[in-house]
């Protein structure tokens, strides 16, 4: 059988548009930098992290930037010295918390521990702006289906954000999970 110019042009475009589909799926990896944004719909009755999931290499640093012009919010690292909240992030590692960030404002972390980072937005996270990173392998408390208050003591976390975080398989299959 002959292949037709038409079979020729799928095979060609399948064959290009893979290795951008990897380049795309590894840039988070590749970056120094990866930037998560905060966004809110017009009437502020949504708000969100975008992307949601990420998976970075130990080093790496994370830049969360406010692009919601209607509201202020934070990046906060769930752990008790964080308004006594349960324990989301790997042992050892650096808990943070940048304040309110008003529209256009930015705040930036390094993240050199391995593990599974779960991240709220304080005035936000009954309303499930939630946030996960996995740096390298998961692990710790992080990426935990349950509140973990019961062992961690402080606040549960709500129902809505648990069910707003990203699958950590998700997270390592894509990369990168955007806010849908």
């Amino acid at each position: 059988m002959t292949p037709t110019r038409r079979h020729i042009l799928r095979v060609g475009g399948v064959l290009l548009a893979a290795p951008l589909a990897a380049r795309l799926a590894g840039r988070a990896w590749a970056e120094d930098t990866v930037e998560i944004v905060m966004r809110g719909n017009a009437d502020g009755s949504q708000v969100w992290f975008d992307p949601i999931g990420i998976l970075i290499r130990p080093g790496q640093s994370v830049r969360w930037i406010n692009r919601d012009p209607g509201n202020s919010h934070t990046s906060t690292a769930y752990h008790p010295q964080n308004s006594d909240r349960p324990l989301r992030i790997p042992a050892g590692a650096t808990p943070w918390n940048s304040d309110y960030l008003l529209p256009d404002e930015s705040f930036s972390v390094t993240l050199t521990v391995e593990g599974t980072y779960d991240y709220f937005c304080i005035p936000h996270e009954h309303a499930g702006m939630v946030g996960r990173i996995v740096v390298g392998r998961p692990g710790g408390l992080g990426g935990s289906t349950v509140s973990s208050s019961a062992s961690q003591g402080g606040e549960p976390v709500p129902d809505e954000a648990l069910r707003a975080f990203p699958a950590v398989d998700e997270i390592l299959r894509r990369g990168i999970v955007r806010h849908t």
